[in-house]
């Protein structure tokens, strides 16, 4: 722009003689280019120093799964593209958090006593991250007209069913009919459930813990044993991983377990009940958790149910097999697992045994594990990220980015057939739903 002006001065100079109109309005183009000089310095300030504000929602900050998956976002995401960030919570900052880089607005709604909107406009949001699952939150956002809200639900369809048995109809899901821009991370619902029920949304992947290249797998020459998570949580179901441990010391005396928690007194008490405080043992929150995957031969993920599991994530990293209990749906649940779906310790231990006791399909599975990750990068996740974030600021369709990476869309057969499966559990999980079919359980939300 400053050359083109430049270059019609030049030309006005030049050839602005009495006996031409250059020269009658040459003071009157001077002043229009003058106009034009200050509108573009302003224009320039203005883009220069204009900042996307994106926040991230959350009721706290402290140690867990989506938690670290928020700290991860920030932190990625910072470094492809200068947004200005925020992180709202709903409890004030405590110990056991994760650590923000010092540039993070923070805000704590019950230390400031304001509402979630009131927030969002006193800091005139352009883009809300919200990362939870009240639906009366989401019906008060999806009113805002400037401030563009993200839905990033980490919870799964089979969650609704487990805690709204007869009153799924009030599930955030039905809120997500009326959202404009949702999140999923799971391909069974964006692929097949979604589309079913109407729900505009896009697959992406949570950024992980640890960075493939960047990581040494473990040897697998131990007999240790790791369950990692909220020990506290009654999903997770630690409990099983424990009562298991009872059947695999029999025939391998020296295998441990670590539990990577904060303990819990009923967990302790049963460990102390089944006689294995030499061999279980509560670690506690490490930050530090390279060192357990690294002498660690085998990882048990025993929850009801899971969104995406940042630890399985972090286990097949490290190349470490997995036993988990159902959770066919994951997008992580191939490759590198053994997936058992009787809920049954006896049979947690049986797999846990075939895999320490047999080195060469130890070190298969765990090979496989570690494969399936090797195209899952934090730099290009981050970029769809950015892309998503800069596509939503335009109001862009979500329908028009490709945002899932090196994912095959799941086909109605592999859908179904993971349905069905869940559907087993299910109904051997709560009895009041055994005379749920499939076909219900599809329209369960509608």
């Amino acid at each position: 722009m400053n050359k083109f002006i430049k270059r019609i001065k030049y030309l006005l100079n030049k050839y602005a003689t009495k006996k031409n109109l250059f020269y009658k309005y040459k003071s009157h183009l001077k002043i229009f280019l003058l106009l034009i000089l200050i509108i573009e310095s302003l224009y320039n300030r203005h883009h220069r120093n204009y900042l996307i504000k994106v926040a991230y929602y959350c009721n706290s900050f402290k140690n867990g799964g989506v938690e670290r998956v928020i700290s991860l976002l920030i932190k990625y995401i910072s470094k492809e593209y200068k947004f200005r960030h925020y992180l709202i919570t709903n409890e004030d900052k405590s110990e056991g958090e994760y650590i923000l880089d010092e540039r993070i607005d923070r805000i704590s709604l019950s230390k400031e006593r304001i509402s979630l909107i009131h927030a969002i406009k006193t800091n005139h949001i352009d883009i809300l991250i919200y990362n939870y699952y009240d639906s009366s939150h989401l019906k008060k956002l999806n009113k805002l007209k400037r401030t563009k809200i993200i839905c990033y639900n980490h919870s799964t369809y089979f969650f609704w069913i487990y805690q709204n048995i007869f009153n799924f109809n009030d599930s955030i899901y039905n809120v997500y009919k009326k959202c404009n821009y949702i999140i999923s991370i799971i391909p069974l619902e964006n692929d097949y459930l979604f589309k079913k029920w109407g729900i505009n949304s896009i697959l992406l992947d949570n950024p992980l813990t640890f960075e493939y290249d960047s990581v040494i797998p473990s040897d697998l020459e131990g007999n240790n044993i790791i369950m990692i998570g909220r020990a506290n949580d009654i999903y997770k179901r630690f409990d099983l991983g424990i009562h298991a441990m009872t059947s695999i010391i029999k025939e391998i005396p020296t295998c441990e377990m670590n539990i990577l928690s904060f303990p819990v007194k009923k967990l302790e008490d049963m460990i102390n009940e089944l006689n294995l405080t030499k061999n279980v043992r509560f670690i506690g929150y490490q930050e530090n958790i390279e060192i357990y995957y690294k002498n660690c031969s085998l990882h048990i993920l025993p929850s009801i149910l899971e969104s995406y599991s940042m630890v399985l994530s972090e286990a097949k990293i490290f190349g470490i097999p997995s036993i988990i209990t159902g959770l066919d749906y994951l997008a992580l649940s191939k490759k590198g697992t053994i997936i058992i779906y009787d809920d049954e310790p006896d049979s947690i231990a049986k797999e846990a045994i075939k895999i320490l006791k047999n080195k060469n399909y130890r070190k298969k599975l765990g090979e496989e594990a570690r494969i399936s990750m090797k195209n899952l990068k934090n730099s290009l996740i981050a970029k769809r990220w950015v892309k998503l974030l800069l596509s939503v600021y335009n109001e862009n369709k979500l329908s028009s980015l490709d945002l899932s990476g090196t994912k095959k869309k799941i086909s109605n057969y592999e859908a179904e057939k993971i349905l069905h499966n869940q559907l087993k559990l299910i109904q051997k999980r709560i009895s009041l739903l055994r005379y749920l079919t499939f076909e219900s359980l599809l329209n369960y939300s509608l």
